[in-house]
């Protein structure tokens, strides 16, 4: 199994977005990481499904949008449409009965679905919803700022 490279452009000067994102394509990325914060369920904002949109028409790079919002079901199409290939929803906004209907609904559109806990929540709270998802994302520091000390 091949080791993915996920950079963020969490800490990506905005103001150069594009050519940041061609670094990170020289530089052998495979996939491109983008958090999305909603002042929330953390306490940081980031962006919308309209930066997505844009990221999109200059990467051919896989975007793998991590929603650290609350009701990620609101957003979700928002998302696809914009251009995302992956889906992360944080196991703790959403019921595992959501999780499992949006989870059907992205893979008949041929997106991934990642599920992503926060390092205080249990690992077994999302045991339910494996079986509906493509990839773990086991948070490392407390969603919401980079640059964060790591958490073992």
């Amino acid at each position: 199994m091949k080791i993915k490279v996920a950079p963020s452009i969490l800490s990506a000067d905005f103001s150069c977005l594009e050519r940041q994102i061609k670094k990170i394509e020289i530089a052998g990325a495979d996939l491109i990481h983008i958090d999305i914060m909603d002042g929330h369920f953390v306490p940081n904002i980031t962006i919308g499904p309209l930066v997505v949109k844009h990221i999109r028409k200059c990467t051919k790079l896989l975007l793998d949008v991590h929603l650290m919002i609350e009701n990620p079901q609101k957003y979700i199409d928002a998302f696809v449409v914009a251009g995302s290939d992956m889906i992360t929803m944080h196991i703790e906004t959403i019921s595992t009965s959501g999780f499992k209907f949006q989870a059907l609904r992205l893979r008949k559109r041929k997106i991934k679905v990642g599920v992503s806990l926060n390092p205080a929540t249990p690992l077994a709270k999302i045991k339910p919803v494996l079986k509906y998802t493509d990839f773990v994302l086991v948070m490392s520091v407390n969603p919401g700022f980079g640059g964060q000390a790591f958490i073992p």
